[in-house]
């Protein structure tokens, strides 16, 4: 597993359909990514053109909502790349919700102690 691309929370970067689009400079990826967002996770006005991220702990553009994410503050303010080096990880509130929705990044952090 590639450390550099798995997100502070443990989602994995390298398979992020928007990360994707990104290094493609793919707008119909991004256009369907849009849509999907609209309809199932009830984003009503993003557009295509706000689809642009290089991943969570690499330089380049981020999503509005990784720049506002609690949990990359959280880990970032600790001198963290990632919630995998938190010794609260397993209590943690912030992460929970990530985990709960998509368990593989729960794996992917404890993969990297």
């Amino acid at each position: 597993m590639e450390h550099k691309l798995i997100a502070c929370c443990g989602l994995d970067c390298a398979v992020c359909d928007a990360r994707i689009a990104t290094i493609n400079n793919d707008d119909k990826l991004r256009e369907q990514i849009a849509n999907k967002w609209r309809t199932e996770y009830n984003v009503p006005n993003i557009s295509k053109e706000m689809i642009n991220c290089t991943g969570c702990s690499e330089p380049g553009v981020k999503l509005s909502h990784c720049n506002e994410c609690q949990i990359r503050t959280c880990a970032f303010s600790k001198g963290f790349r990632t919630c995998a080096e938190c010794q609260g990880l397993d209590e943690c509130n912030l992460v929970k919700f990530v985990h709960k929705a998509a368990p593989d990044a729960l794996g992917n952090l404890l993969a990297l102690r």
